[in-house]
This record gives structure tokens, sequence and C-alpha cells, in this order.
């Protein structure tokens, strides 16, 4: 009885165990599959799309309007609140996005210059993330907005499927490049919409794509044209956002601000109907974006249809930022400052933190080898950005006894550039100088003897006149007193000599005896241009090299693209259809004298000659009708000018506009000159034997067989290019003229807008104005720094100007504190900006911090107090020469 118990339990025991290995195999089954399909699942690499808008703010509270996609990305995934553009202009910057590489690698360094060009075509087309991500096996896409001069003749390599916009921004009626095949469009919505188009072909691709190439990734890009001009917004929300308000920040029509670079010190504070407008720019800028929160919307509901949203990396971001008002400036980018360079940026996908805000400084350079990271492509060493996907994982500890991790290495400063080098400008840049107050610096310069005389020596620019309120002031010495003695010369040979102006009676004859007007005008001539020491003038005694200019001072001389052009003293002139022109000119003329009629508001006599043997020399010459410049080269205007600063505005905009009719007649002038060129009759040869030549055509012979033998062909080519650039400029000039377009401002780039500029409903109906807020010679380098301890952004200017800014105390950079930091601080920054400006290669491009701060930057910190203390700021004497080069 005892064993059966125990045979009992052997049964149950021999019952049992087979159970329990089976149970077991079942189990290490099940395990083993789960791995390998967590194997599998991790081969197959993740999907990339890339949402790309134009000209999108983050600091004039843009994403304010797209309540979806702030729900999609910022809380479902990683928001960088330090994201920039490198190059805040539209071509430059997207240029670096495709590359991963600074403007100065990548040589597109405006909307025009090598944008889209046969250069940019051969040497960095070919290497775009595209082509790295297409040779791995992703299917690559690219729908809307590619580059500002891209042209639709072709398909740019490493793109599977390819619907761009041929040229710049528009939401109607333009042309895409669909697969190389250009495709019109016009102005309806419901079919022609760019925002929509661009959404629908990029979600029927991504779904025709898996579903037949069910286990390849697929790449896009979604170049939304969206918030760039013309700002047409869809039907449905052209009456939202009736009260946008988020652009007026605190430097919103902060103006004048002379302490800051030269656009800022021309540029004033806005008109009211300046101020009106950016708010409807505002309001019809936010109404775009709904369209694109609506797509973004759309795009995510179709990665969770098709599964494959927690395998596809969404990137949200845009070129580069905006300004609306800030600073003064009306509208624009180009701007080194924070609500130009700063972009929104937002990252969700694979092991991403959904809600979380990562300060790294991530910057428009980053996406392309971070895509390629993404991808798992190895990533071209000559790319300037980094991938920032290992700022994606998660900070936690590994145990409790590791808390305090080891921070992560990255970059705390990169370079912002615009413009192109000085190396290759062709021409030198006006020096601008800091520190000093102008005032301050006009009273130095009045203490040397050189500026105390009335531009009386030797190459005297500048002389020091104290004004009727007692203040010092610096005029130039434009060359007016060598232009009056020539011309009261002249006057006192034409008295003397009494010629009497007898017409011919045929002018086709050759008449040997008629000589008197061509013997006084040589003798006039003799005089003027001979070295007579008893009729010395300041014309006499310039250098040789203005040997050219010692000639009867018939007319003024100004500069325009470079070449200098005369523009006559003694004729008045109009231009033909000109009804807003100042210029009243009307001239008589009697036998033996010249009248000229004193309204002339261009350049004349104020005193009209006399009719007396004996001239009397004139008090003073009539610039304009409030100013004149007096027999001691001074210019004096009346007193209303120094007083109201509304009349200097008006009679500085009268000037302005007197020197583009000038320059109409110009045209007029040289048409004329190269219609007698051409009808020159021959010349009396009365005293000439026939076997001599004519010395002019010997000249012109030589000297054109010596520019030959003389100029390279590097060189002519050179030349040849800068001249079609001239006449382009010369055309678009006379182009502007004669539809009397006179909104322009010298060196700037202006703009017009009017009631026909917007064609979409909310129309503007406050009529026409002009602005000028930009140039296209703005040209810089800065430096970017934000660490635990500093937030300050320095800049140099191709002209020599230095800004400085501490974002810690001056978020909204309205104080250039460049003053503040010493020569040790000044030359640090400027060692670290030279070598950015020549980086090539992320390990150069990309200085980097580790968990604690370099010590280095200690040197950047200037001694700032909560209350500035009034002291003199330092000259640029007392500093010394910073660096080779510099000057302030």
């Amino acid at each position: 009885m005892a064993g059966l118990p125990l045979l009992l339990l052997l049964l149950v025991l021999a019952g049992i165990l087979p159970a329990a290995n089976g149970s077991g195999y079942l189990s290490g089954y099940r395990q083993k599959s789960r791995l390998q399909k967590d194997r599998h699942f991790r081969n197959i690499r993740p999907n990339i799309i890339l949402i790309l808008t134009d000209d999108q703010d983050i600091e004039l509270g843009s994403m304010h309007a797209m309540n979806k996609t702030r729900q999609i990305m910022e809380k479902g995934g990683t928001h960088f609140s330090n994201a920039f553009s490198t190059t805040p202009m539209c071509c430059p910057s997207r240029s670096s996005i495709l590359t991963g590489k600074y403007v100065h690698n990548h040589h597109t360094y405006t909307n025009n210059e090598n944008c889209s060009s046969p250069s940019w075509q051969a040497h960095h087309e070919p290497h775009t993330f595209a082509v790295h991500l297409n040779h791995s096996g992703y299917r690559t896409a690219f729908f809307g907005k590619y580059l500002n001069e891209y042209n639709g003749s072709y398909v740019p390599p490493g793109w599977k499927e390819w619907v761009a916009l041929v040229k710049n921004s528009r939401f109607y009626n333009y042309t895409l490049c669909r697969n190389g095949v250009r495709e019109k469009h016009s102005g309806v919505y419901s079919k022609d919409y760019l925002t929509d188009i661009i959404t629908n072909d990029s979600t029927n691709y991504f779904r025709m794509s898996k579903r037949m190439y069910p286990h390849r990734p697929v790449m896009m890009v979604l170049s939304h044209v969206a918030p760039h001009g013309p700002e047409d917004s869809a039907p449905q929300y052209s009456t939202a956002f009736l009260n946008a308000s988020q652009h007026i920040t605190p430097s919103y029509n902060h103006a004048p601000n002379l302490d800051k670079h030269w656009i800022l010190r021309y540029t004033g504070a806005m008109k009211p109907i300046h101020m009106q407008f950016t708010n409807m720019l505002q309001r019809r800028r936010m109404q775009t974006l709904l369209s694109v929160d609506d797509s973004v919307e759309k795009l995510y509901n179709m990665l969770v249809e098709t599964g494959e949203l927690d395998n596809t990396y969404l990137i949200y971001t845009s070129d580069h930022g905006y300004h609306i008002g800030q600073f003064g400036l009306v509208k624009g980018k180009s701007m080194p400052y924070e609500f130009d360079i700063r972009v929104p940026f937002f990252v969700r996908g694979p092991n991403v933190d959904q809600g979380a805000i990562n300060p790294h400084i991530v910057l428009n350079v980053d996406l392309a080898p971070t895509m390629l990271d993404m991808a798992g492509v190895d990533i071209p060493a000559e790319m300037d950005g980094k991938s920032i996907l290992k700022l994606l994982d998660t900070d936690r500890p590994v145990n409790r006894f590791q808390v305090n991790r080891k921070g992560k290495t990255w970059r705390d400063s990169f370079l912002v550039e615009r413009g192109k080098p000085l190396h290759k400008r062709g021409e030198e840049m006006a020096q601008e100088e800091n520190f000093l107050p102008k005032y301050q610096r006009v009273m130095d310069l009045c203490q040397k003897a050189e500026y105390q005389t009335s531009c009386q020596q030797p190459g005297q620019k500048w002389q020091c006149v104290e004004d009727q309120t007692g203040k010092l002031r610096l005029y130039k010495c434009k060359g007016m007193a060598g232009l009056y003695a020539p011309r009261m010369q002249a006057l006192m040979a034409r008295g003397a000599s009494h010629v009497q102006l007898s017409p011919t009676t045929d002018s086709d004859i050759c008449n040997c005896d008629v000589v008197g007007f061509k013997t006084s005008f040589l003798k006039r001539k003799r005089l003027l241009t001979k070295k007579n020491p008893a009729a010395l003038s300041y014309s006499d005694v310039k250098s040789s090299k203005t040997a050219s200019r010692k000639r009867w001072a018939r007319s003024v001389s100004f500069e325009l693209d470079g070449d200098l052009y005369a523009v006559d003293l003694e004729e008045g002139y109009r231009p033909p259809g000109s009804r807003n022109s100042s210029w009243a000119t009307h001239r008589r003329r009697g036998e033996g004298n010249e009248e000229d009629n004193d309204e002339f508001s261009g350049m004349g006599v104020t005193s009209k000659p006399s009719t007396s043997s004996k001239p009397t020399p004139p008090a003073a010459l009539k610039v304009t009708y409030r100013c004149s410049i007096l027999m001691n080269d001074t210019v004096k205007c009346d007193g209303g000018l120094y007083k109201s600063l509304q009349a200097w505005k008006d009679h500085k905009l009268h000037i302005e506009h007197e020197i583009e009719t000038l320059q109409t007649k110009i045209k007029n002038l040289r048409d004329v000159k190269g219609h007698l060129k051409k009808v020159r009759p021959e010349e009396c040869q009365c005293n000439t034997p026939s076997y001599l030549p004519n010395n002019k055509e010997i000249f012109r012979l030589y000297a054109g067989r010596k520019h030959s033998h003389r100029m390279p062909s590097k060189q002519k080519s050179q030349w040849l290019q800068k001249e079609q650039k001239r006449r382009k400029k010369l055309r678009k000039f006379l182009k502007r003229l004669q539809n009397n377009d006179t909104c322009s401002m010298p060196g700037l780039t202006c703009f017009t807008h009017d009631n026909h500029h917007w064609q979409t409903a909310p129309f503007w109906t406050m009529g026409p104005f002009c602005a000028c807020t930009s140039a296209n010679n703005n040209t810089y380098w800065c430096l970017r720094t934000i660490n635990d301890t500093h937030n300050f952004l320095f800049c140099e200017f191709a002209t020599g100007f230095l800004e400085y800014f501490d974002l810690n105390i001056d978020p909204y950079q309205l104080i250039n504190a460049v003053s503040t930091l010493d020569r040790t601080a000044l030359n640090a920054m400027h060692q670290q900006l030279m070598e950015l400006r020549g980086c090539k290669g992320h390990k150069q491009c990309n200085p980097e911090k580790g968990g604690k701060e370099r010590n280095y930057f200690s040197e950047y910190r200037p001694v700032h107090r909560r209350k500035r203390p009034k002291v003199k700021k330092p000259s640029s004497k007392s500093l010394g020469q910073i660096w080779e080069g510099w000057v302030g």
C-alpha cells in the first residue's frame, strides 16, 4: 500500500514533465519569433518627410496660426528652440539645405548669382542629399518651390518624382516642371492653388509607392511657397485674423537706429500707411499658413492610414525668418538679427521624445547630414553641418547612481553670412566708423589744420564750417573752387573778346574766312587750360592725375554704377512726358550774349550775368531752389532746412528726384553723341597740309592696339560681364523712368505697392506707396553664440562697421553695445569669426563644447550693469588698430 502513492506520484510527474517541456519550447519559440520580428522591423529603414515653408518667421508669432501643426509636431515631437538659418535669403539658404554646406562653400551668394546656374548644376547639384538617398534605395520625391532661378528645363539628379515650381513663389498662374514636362496653371482655386497641389501630389505619391514597393522607404520634400508673397490665401480663409498684431514686437518701428549699420541709419521710421500695410501683410501671411496647417494634418492622417506613422521621420522648418516693421523696415529678410535668422524647427519620428523642447543649436546646414543619418547613409566629410539625430536621444540616467551624466558635445557658435566675398566684389566698400558719435568725430576732425581752410589746399576733400546754431559741420570740397575760377575766367574772356556770332548762310560750305567763333573758342580753351601764374586756380594746382579735368567746367560729374557722368551746367532740361518734374529752364539766345533763367532748380548761377563790358563774378552757384554754393565753397541753404526735419527730408527727396532726371538727360545726351559720331562731316583743311593724318584717329588706333595687347582674355571677359551688368541696370533704370516709377533711393532696394498688387481678398485699398528696406551689397559676417553663460551676436560688415548685442540683457537687439567691449574681446571674436568664414567640413565648421564651458568665452563677457554709467565712449584712436584692415 505504501508503494501505491509513490507509483501515482511517479505517473503524475511523468505526465507533467512533457507538458512542462512543451510549454518551455513554445515559450522559447514565441520569444524567438518576437526577436526576429523586432529585428525585421529594425532592418526596414524609416521614411523621411521634410516640410519646408518659405519666409516663415518664429519670432513674429506665425506658428500661432497653425494649431494642427503644433498639435502634431510640437506635442507629438521635439521642438528645437534654437534653430537658425545661416543665410537669411531664399536661394542661398535652400542651397545650404540641399548640400549641407555654408554659402562660402557652395557659392550661391544671392538670389541671382549662381542660383541654379550652370556652375551650381555642375559642381553642387550632383552632391545633394537626394542623390545619396536615391543611391541607397530610397524613393525620392520633391514637390513645390526649388530655387528662385530654376527654369524648369531639366530634372535635378537624385529625384525619382519631380514636381517643382518654375522660378519664384506664386500661388496662382504659375508653371510646374512635372518630371521634365512643363505644366501651366491658371487662377482657379479648386485645381490650381499650389499649396493644395503639393499636398495632394505628395500624399498620392506616398500611397502609390507603398502599394507598389512596400519594402522601400520614401523620402519626400514638401516645399510650400507660403507665407511668401504674393500671400494669396485660400478663399475660405480670406476673412481670418482680422486683428493680427503678433508682429508688433519691441523692435517694431524702432527707428532711427543711428548706432547700427548704414541701412538702418539711412532708413527712418515708418509712415502711417506703412504701418497699415504691415498689419495687412501679417494678416495675409497667417492666412496662407492655414492651408499649410491643413496640409500637415492631411499628411499625418495619411501616415496613420497606411500604418507608416511610427516608422516615419517628420521634419518641419523654414528656409529663414522674416521682418515686418522691425527697426522701421516695412518688410523683408536678409538682416542678421533674430527675426530673420531664427526659424521654426520640429522633429517627430521613431525614438523622438514627444512634447520635448531641445535648446541645442540646429542649423539649416544640419538637415542634409541629419536625413542621411536617419537613413543609415554615410555622411560626406565635406558637409559643414552635423546630424542632430543624437540630440533626439533621451538623457535618462542608466541607474540611480549615475544621475549627472556628461553633457553632449555640440556646437555653441555658428556663422551667419550674407553677400559676396570682398575679393569678388570688384569694388571697395565705403568704410563706416564705430564708437564715437558723429558730432564728436566732427569736432576731432575740425581741430586739424587741413580742415580749417576753405577747400584751398591741394587734394583737400573736406572743410569745417560753423553753421547758424554754432555747430561744426563737415562739407565736401566738390571742386567748386576750381569750378568758379575757370567760369569767371571764361566770363572775363567772353567780355573782353566781344565775339559776335555770325551764322553762316550754308552749313555745308567750308568757309575758311569765318573763323571768329572757332578762334575765340580756341583762345578761351587755351586761356583756361594753360598754366598761367597770374590766374592760378585750385583746379590748376591739383596733381597730374586730375589733368583731364583742368578745363572750363561746363559740367558737374557724378558717379552711377561705377561710371563717371557729366551733367551740363549751362543747359536746362525737361525730360519728355515728365509732368511732375521740377526742372524749369528757359534759354534765350541773343546776338553775342546768353541769359540763364535763375529759376533753374538744377545747376545754375543765382545772379544773372551783367550786360556791361566788365563782367561781375556771381555771388553764389544756385544748386537747388533752397541751397546754393558760395564763393568760399561752402553750402548755404535757407534756415528752414536746418530747423525742420520734415523740410530736410522733403528737400532731400527732391534732390534725389532731380538726380534721376539728370540721369535721364545723360541717356539722351549719349544718344545724341552717338548720332553725332555717325554723321560727323569732314573737317575743313584750310591751313593744314592734306598729307597729315587726323591726330584723333591716330590716337584711337594706337590706343585700341595698345588696349588689345594689354588686356588678357580673362580680364576682357570679366570686363564684358561687368559692362553687361551695367547696361542691364541702366536699362532697368530707364524702364522705371518710362513707367514714372520714382521709387528708389541710392544704394537701396525699394518696392512699390498699390491697390492692384494683391489679386485675392483681403484687398489693399489705401493707395500706392514706396518703401526701401534692403540693399544688394549689404555684406556681413556674424558670430552667433549661445551657451550657459553667453548669448550674443557679433557682426562685421564689409564696410568695417561692427555690431554686438548681448541678448541676455537686450533680447530684441535695440542697442549696439560694441563700445562696451575691450580690444581683447574684439580680437578673440574676430579670430573665431575668421576661422568660421573659411571653414570647410563639419570638423572645422562646428566649434564644440562639452559639459563645461570653454574658458575663452570669459573673454567675451563685457562688464554689464543694470544702469549703464554715462561715460565717454572710447574712440577708435584710443583703442588703436584692432586687427589688420579694421577701421573704426
